[in-house]
This record gives C-alpha cells, sequence and structure tokens, in this order.
C-alpha cells in the first residue's frame, strides 16, 4: 500500500464472522452526499492487495460521483479471496452477509451494489442485512444490475473520442481492440460489432471466444492485445493495465474504456500524452452505472431522462478534450479538476 495517499474518511477492516474472509470497505468521501460504489470480490496475493484495491477504487469512485454530476460521495467494498479460493454457492452466501454487517456497522456513511465478482442476486442477499444496497433484483423490488447503463456511457465515450480524433462519430470501419469481454466489455462488443466497427477482442477467460466468432471479432491473446494496430484500445478489464511499457507498445490514436484505474500510476496520462495518444479518464468514461443506479432509485424514475444523462457522458469526455487541449494540460488533470470543482462548490 506504499505510495497509496490516504484521504479517506474512515475505513473498515473486518473478518468476516461466517465466511473468515477479510472485507474491506473505504469510504473516501461524504461531502456530496453518502458513498456510493460496488462491491468487488476477487482474488489477490495478499489481503493488504485488497485493502489497497479498496482505497483506490474508492478514490476513483469521489471522483466519478463528482463529474457525474451526482449528489454523491466515494466508497467501496472489496472482499478478499486469497489466490486459488472458489467459493461455494453457501460460501458466497456466507460472505455478502458478512458485508451487510460490516456495511451496517457505518450507519449510512456507504451503500454498495454489485461489482467484479458480484451480481444483482448477491446483493439482494446483503440486504438482508443492511438497507444500505442498491442495484438488486426486480424480483426483490429493485432496478437490476447497471452494466447496461455503464456499457451505454463507455459506447457514448467512444464516440466522443472519434470525433475528437477524427471529426465524426461514425465507428463504422472503426478498429477497436477490445481487452475484457465481461458484462460490460461483451455487451459493448455487440452494440460496436452492430455499429459496424472492425474489433479484436481477448479476454483471460478462454470460454468468451464463443462471443467474439459470434460477432465476427478477431480474437488475439490477452498479453498482445495492446500492440495491435487500431484506432482505439478499449481496457474493460481490470485495473492497473496501462503500465509504462504497455503505453510505450500501443498502437493506437485513443484509449477509452470500461476498465478501473487504468493508469497504473497517474504519470502514465502524462506518457500518453507525450505518444499522442488520447485517453478519457476512465472515471467519467464508466460512470455510466452509478448515473442509472442513482436516478433509477429515486421515485417517478423516467427512463427517457436516465438514458439522456449517460449519454451526455459524452459531453463531460469532449468538455475535458476541450479543456485539456486548450490549458495544455493532461486529460487526467482536467478530468480531476471537473470532479474539484465541484466538490469545492460543496465545502
Amino acid at each position: 500500500m506504499a505510495g497509496i495517499p490516504f484521504t479517506h474518511e474512515q475505513v473498515l477492516i473486518s473478518t468476516g464472522k461466517r465466511s473468515g474472509l477479510v472485507i474491506t470497505v473505504a469510504v473516501h468521501s461524504t461531502k456530496l452526499g453518502q458513498a456510493l460504489g460496488g462491491a468487488r470480490m476477487w482474488q489477490y496475493p495478499d489481503w493488504t492487495d485488497a485493502v489497497a484495491d479498496a482505497l483506490r477504487l474508492s478514490q476513483a469512485m469521489t471522483l466519478k460521483n463528482a463529474a457525474a454530476g451526482l449528489n454523491l460521495g466515494g466508497g467501496k467494498s472489496v472482499i478478499h479471496l486469497p489466490l486459488g479460493v472458489v467459493l461455494s454457492d453457501e460460501d458466497k452466501r456466507d460472505a455478502m452477509l458478512d458485508l451487510g454487517d460490516a456495511i451496517e456497522s457505518l450507519n449510512g456513511a456507504y451503500m454498495t451494489a454489485e461489482d467484479v465478482g458480484t451480481s444483482a442476486e448477491l446483493m439482494a442477499i446483503v440486504q438482508e442485512r443492511t438497507e444500505h444496497v442498491c442495484g438488486l433484483p426486480a424480483s426483490s423490488g429493485g432496478v437490476g444490475e447497471p452494466a447496461d447503463a455503464t456499457a451505454a456511457g463507455v459506447y457514448a465515450s467512444i464516440v466522443a473520442t472519434l470525433e475528437a480524433l477524427y471529426g465524426s462519430r461514425d465507428v463504422t470501419g472503426r478498429h477497436l481492440v477490445i481487452s475484457g469481454l465481461g458484462q460490460v466489455g461483451g455487451r459493448l462488443a455487440v452494440a460496436l460489432a452492430a455499429a459496424g466497427a472492425t474489433l479484436t477482442v481477448t479476454d483471460i477467460n478462454p470460454d468468451k471466444r464463443e462471443l467474439a466468432d459470434q460477432l465476427g471479432a478477431d480474437w488475439v491473446p490477452v498479453a498482445g492485445a495492446h500492440r495491435i494496430q487500431a484506432d482505439l484500445f478499449v481496457p474493460c478489464g481490470l485495473g492497473g493495465v496501462l503500465t509504462s511499457t504497455v503505453i510505450g507498445e500501443l498502437n493506437v490514436l485513443g484509449v477509452v474504456g470500461a476498465a478501473n484505474n487504468q493508469l497504473e500510476d497517474p504519470s502514465g496520462a502524462a506518457e500518453l500524452d507525450a505518444r499522442g495518444i488520447l485517453w478519457a479518464p476512465d472515471f467519467v468514461v464508466n460512470a455510466g452505472g452509478v448515473v442509472y443506479l442513482a436516478m433509477a432509485s429515486e421515485p417517478n424514475a423516467d427512463l427517457a431522462s436516465i438514458t439522456a444523462r449517460v449519454d451526455a457522458i459524452a459531453d463531460v469526455v469532449t468538455q475535458i478534450f476541450t479543456d485539456a487541449h486548450t490549458e495544455g494540460i493532461t486529460t487526467l488533470v482536467a478530468a480531476e479538476r471537473l470532479a474539484a470543482a465541484r466538490l469545492n462548490a460543496a465545502s
């Protein structure tokens, strides 16, 4: 965890009394309202790696929610699975009940939802222990998981990036490399293929090759995907993919994707800029899911209004590109300034 700035309001690290798993709930900021961020359940080499991920992800959620114009703070919960551990359905239930207890102990400072390794159905189990959970299945009276909205926001960001690079939002014939075909990446690939894009795809799960075949997309190994010559590289897996080495090997004009915390180090933004590669900051691009959860949970929620708000992520991305160009700063700095302006206004 060395090098991670601790700017959080509170962090709870506990051992689940049922599951025995280490659970971290990180509340970065409640300045704009209750902290909202998903619950990630994933394998890490050590429990401290899971805590570090929670710290990074929760800080990014503060920026994401602020930049999206939501009256929500930033938080994240991470359940550490030791390497090689696969949970049974009963084990998952125990983990979700333990997570619910941890969240309830924070007295409403944080609300969770599904994320990597969890689902809307698992959130229904969390609800048995706390009311501070959203994205529940429709069968439980909830609004469902937000993957469709997240993918729609990424799509909007892609067309905004293409417009900045080529002067047109048309994806027809544009070559995109999608790394990660999970809940969001898979939906995104389907939408882009339907719009006429040329796709090269990859995933750590070889079973995802079936989707690639269905879409007529080229399949490549994960390790070399970023070296493919294309218009855009679209990271939709786990974070940290944009290392200094990867940035130096990229063969695209732009990077825009759903993955959180794409930069291994913030200095990567300047490295991308120096190479003339336009990067759309991830915490802006992937905000469609939290926009959906926030708006769909309101009384008299209107789908058309939600769709318009998600589509408007393209306008935010365009503004960030414009600010970065005009002020001679990286897109990361431009996006952080946008989020900071709203946070400061709430002080």
